[in-house]
Order: C-alpha cells, then structure tokens, then sequence
C-alpha cells in the first residue's frame, strides 16, 4: 500500500486495456500506414489555401505594400495583427511542455508533442508577417545587429521592435531544441520498427544514435528539466515583448503598464484553446482517443477558463484606469472603442474572450467534445480581435481629428491570413503522418500508475489484500476465544 500515493477519483489517463507494445503500436501506426481519406481532404483544402496565400506574397512583394489596406494613419493593421496573433498560439506548446514537467503533471504526456509542433509551426507564421510587411524583404538582415559596409548603420537597441526579433529568434530555437530533444526517443522507436530501408536511414539519422541505455536516459531527463527551466522565463518573456511595441508608445489605449502581465495571459489563452482545436481533430483522424481522452479535454478547458477570466479582469482594469487617470484623451480611446465605429469588433471580442469561457465551470459543458471543439475555435476569433481592436481602434482617431480615419482589409491583406493558416495546418498534417504524434516513451512511465489495466489490476489486488487481512484478524480472533 505504501506505493498507492494517488487519489482514487482520478480516472485513467490512458483508457483501453493496454499493454506497453499496444502504445508503440498505436503511435507508430499513423507513419507506417497509407494516410486516409479524411487526412487528404483536409491536406488538399490546406495547401491550396497556402498556395493561394503564397501567390498574393508574391503579388504584395512584387507590387508593393500599397496593395494593402493600409493608409498614413493607419500604418499598422492587418499584419501586426495576425503577427501577434500567431506568436500567441505559439505560447501554449512550451507552457505545456515546460511548465507542466516542472510541475510534474502527468496529462501533459499525450499531448505536449503537438502542442511543441504547434508552437514552433505558429511562430513560423508569425514570423512572416514582419518580414513582408518590410516592403523590401530582401534587406531583412539589416534587423540583426551585423558590422556591415553600409557606413556607420546600426540597429537601434531601444525600439522594442528589435527586441521582438531577439526574442522570437531565441523562442523559436529553444522550441526547436525541446522539441527535438523530446522526439528522440520516438524517433529510434521508428527506427527499430522501420521495414524499408530508406526509412530505417532516415530515421536513425534523425535519433541521432539514441540506444535507450540506462545512460541515453538519465541525460535525457537532465537535457529536458534545464531545457524546461530555460523556455519557462520565456513564456513570459516573448509575450511580454510582444506587448512594448504598443506599451512604450504614447498613443493613448496603447501605452498601459498592464500589457506584460495582460498579453501572456491573452496569449496562454489563445495558445491553449489553438491546441484544443488540433487534438480534437486529430484523435479522430488518428484514432487516438484511447490517448487524448476526455479528461486531457476538460483540464484543458480549465486553464482556458482560468486564462480568460484573467483576460477579463485586464479588459475590466484598462477601462477602469482610463477613467480614473483623468486623461480625456486615454478615456475617449475607450469610449471610441466600445461605441464608436468599431464597437462590433469590441463586442465580438468581448463575448468571444471574456463571455464563452465561463461557460467551462460547468462539468458537462466542458466534458463535452463538441462543444469543447466550438470554444475552442470562438476564442481564437476572439483573440484575434482583441489584437484587431488595440491596434485599429487606437490608431484611427488619434489626437488630430483632421487625420481620423477608417481602416478595411483588402482582398491582398485577407488571403494572406489565409496563406498562413493554409500553411499552419500544411505543416501540422505532414508532421502527424512522420512524427510520433504522442510521446510514446512517456506515455509509458505512466501507463503504471494511471492506464486503465493496470488501475483495474491494482485494485483487484488491493482487495484481495484486505480479505487475506480480515479473515487473519478473524482467525486469531477466534484463537483468543
């Protein structure tokens, strides 16, 4: 009894009588078997919206950035917009990963895998967004602080515009190197399994030589915790970055001390109901519901209640410190927002982000997979306006009524989003059908302690254990007499 330190109202992480082998054969299947119908749909619908996307970069870039909506009060849109956006999804793959190994929860186990891929698939989104909206993205390298024979040009160290590439850059690699780190183990499984030999090749190059020696394991769980604790500050660190481009301007509904803290939650948020939206798809198209079950759901689900009641409490604050601050003009950029001709986009986002997650306090809402999979996708329309309203709405009537303006996307601005959402999921399907979509080498150190079999196992035996005692007590009972 002494090693039964778990609560019996959890219920198994892993449903299904399985055994060890069923694991590995149920993670590999999606890579050794041809893809299905539904995979291919769904990766035709992607790549065609990429490459429509693809075909209006190359028409901006060729063009110029007039193409878009844009105009001289409004120099900042549509891009930024969806920049942030993406940067944001890409928060929860790390938060996952990271922060709840160092906590040692064990529900991250089957789904930590894509939400890493997620991560580093959304930053690449993201990351696109600047470099068009450069105009001249063949002089991109002037952002890096490189001695160059151009005179004496120097990146400036104070535009918080640098330090989104520092931080995005640093993000993207510490993301790479966990997720890789992770993969190894599965990877080698591949290997081992692999039949073909262009396969077999393939994959030992990419297990870089892992045996699954006592040693091979020990590094590894070294590798992962410093890794863990190297992206956890960056969690915050990346969105809190994010948030100066507006923080340290003085444009009023842009320069507020609660953006650091307000944009990592936003972030979270976005990020955790992202991931949502790809497991939910994704243990059907893979059949792995056995792995993401149910409760892996509603514990996601929980955090995104928790994240957007964060973000409401921030939504709540910003008006009340416009008001108090006694600034008319930080007070009419709230007012513009909630009543002027944007408030559709204000009410959008206050119903999507602060108003549908409280439906998650009830258990048979957040329990339900449909349902789940609604919120889900109406959170992230919501985050999306979130950015659309601080970007737009602050910038169209600034402190000269003679430059007020409105601001509406063109065709060009639209099918670049949608380029990159085409992209996303291009990049997420073809990594379902070669990568171990669930880290299988984790999910079996918990298969013990919280798979279905061995729960079942355990308690038949603890059971048996009580009467073996009972009729003992009863014997020397009887003795006494």
């Amino acid at each position: 009894m002494g090693s039964h330190y778990e609560a019996p109202i959890r219920r198994p992480l892993v449903a299904g009588e399985k055994s060890y082998h069923d694991v590995t054969v149920d993670i590999a299947k999606p890579i050794e078997t041809k893809a299905n119908k539904q995979w291919w749909i769904v990766f035709t619908i992607s790549l065609l919206m990429f490459l429509w996307g693809l075909g209006w970069i190359i028409y901006t870039i060729s063009t110029g950035i007039g193409v878009w909506g844009l105009n001289k009060t409004v120099g900042w849109a549509w891009d930024i917009t969806n920049f942030v956006w993406w940067v944001g999804i890409g928060h929860a793959g790390t938060l996952i990963s990271a922060v709840l190994l160092l906590f040692r929860q064990k529900w991250r186990m089957a789904i930590n895998r894509s939400a890493e891929a997620m991560t580093i698939f959304s930053v690449i989104q993201a990351g696109l967004f600047p470099i068009i909206h450069m105009g001249r993205p063949w002089l991109a390298y002037w952002m890096l602080p490189i001695p160059n024979g151009f005179g004496s040009l120097w990146v400036n160290f104070n535009s918080p515009l640098l330090w989104d590439v520092f931080a995005i850059s640093t993000y993207l690699s510490v993301s790479l190197v966990f997720w890789w780190t992770g993969l190894l183990p599965d990877f080698a499984m591949i290997r081992d399994r692999a039949v073909k030999p262009f396969q077999k090749k393939i994959y030992s190059i990419l297990s870089f030589g892992w045996t699954g020696r006592a040693k091979d394991w020990q590094r590894f769980e070294e590798v992962s915790l410093v890794l863990a604790g190297l992206a956890t500050p960056l969690v915050l660190s990346v969105h809190t970055i994010v948030s100066f481009d507006f923080a340290t301007s003085v444009i009023p509904g842009w320069h507020t001390t609660i953006f650091p803290p307000y944009f990592v939650a936003g972030a979270i948020f976005s990020g955790f109901a992202m991931v949502q939206t790809l497991l939910i798809i994704m243990r059907k198209v893979n059949n792995m519901e056995q792995y993401i079950t149910v409760q892996h759901i509603e514990l996601m689900n929980i955090v995104i209640m928790i994240t957007g009641s964060i973000v409401g409490v921030a939504y709540i604050t910003e008006l009340f410190i416009a008001w108090y601050s006694g600034v008319e003009y930080e007070q009419y950029a709230f007012l513009n927002r909630a009543t002027g001709p944007y408030a559709w986009a204000y009410w959008a986002m206050m119903s999507c982000n602060v108003f549908s997650p409280q439906f998650m306090w009830f258990k048979k809402l957040r329990t339900s997979i449909m349902f789940s999979f609604f919120i889900s996708i109406v959170v992230n329309i919501g985050m999306w306006f979130e950015r659309f309203v601080i970007i737009v709405t602050s910038l169209h009537r600034d402190y000269l009524p003679s430059s007020w303006t409105m601001f509406s996307p063109t065709v060009a601005d639209i099918s670049i989003f949608i380029g990159t959402i085409g992209f996303f999921f291009v990049l997420f399907l073809l990594y379902a059908r070669t990568f171990p979509v669930i880290a299988q080498a984790e999910v079996k150190t918990i298969l013990k302690s919280s798979g279905e079999k061995y729960k079942k196992l355990r308690d038949s035996g603890k059971s048996l254990v009580g009467t073996g005692a009972d009729s003992r007590t009863s014997k020397i009972k009887k003795i006494k007499k």
